[in-house]
């Protein structure tokens, strides 16, 4: 694959007096040669690091990931979650990313304890394996909201990895709708019955 450029898209600075004539008409007509800069050099596109695209990436993914969370936190005083914000950039592409929101474990349909992390992505995609996370990634929907149960991974238990037992691929739920999204929170997070009917309700 083809290493992609970026380029800064800025809107450039417009001359505030009108030129109605080329370079060579308005030195025969007045005698002057412009000294502007843009009369005479196009302006050249500033291309960005990868570094660069990755840090501003990684600004807007960190902005998304506390507002959300801000959000799940202030429905109810009864459901609160840690705030655990981290964020990646793909290494290929890094104008795309995911960042980490919160954690938990809650009892999950047959599952008698499930512990999960809730993540959002500036792509929609399907969840792959564990070497390749991320499968079919599309950049036409502008955001995904995910959340996969997690256990230690065998040889480094210190490491969390997707627990494939739960649902065949460790995924709870994925969707594009902020509001869903806090609804399936919301809903893994609710301690009884009672809590869950109030937030199916919404």
């Amino acid at each position: 694959m083809a290493k992609l450029r970026y380029f800064d898209t800025r809107e450039e600075i417009k001359p505030t007096e009108p030129r109605l004539f080329a370079k060579h008409s308005e030195f025969l007509r007045t005698g002057r040669i412009s000294r502007r800069r843009e009369d005479w050099l196009p302006e050249e596109r500033r291309y960005l690091t990868h570094e660069e695209v990755a840090e501003k990436t990684a600004r807007k993914l960190q902005t998304a990931g506390e507002k959300t969370h801000q959000n799940i936190n202030g429905f109810h005083r009864a459901i609160q979650f840690p705030k655990m914000i981290f964020h990646r950039t793909l290494a290929d592409s890094p104008h795309l990313g995911y960042c980490h929101v919160t954690a938990s474990r809650t009892k999950f349909a047959r599952y008698d304890e499930v512990a999960w992390a809730f993540y959002i992505a500036n792509f929609y995609s399907d969840i792959g394996d564990n070497d390749n996370f991320f499968d079919n990634i599309a950049v036409q929907n502008s955001r995904m909201y995910f959340a996969v149960a997690i256990k230690p991974g065998e040889s480094t238990p210190e490491k969390m990895v997707v627990d494939r037992s739960v649902r065949g691929n460790g995924l709870l739920f994925r969707t594009n709708d902020p509001q869903i999204a806090i609804r399936n929170i919301l809903l893994l997070g609710a301690r009884n019955e009672q809590l869950r009917q109030i937030i199916r309700q919404l």
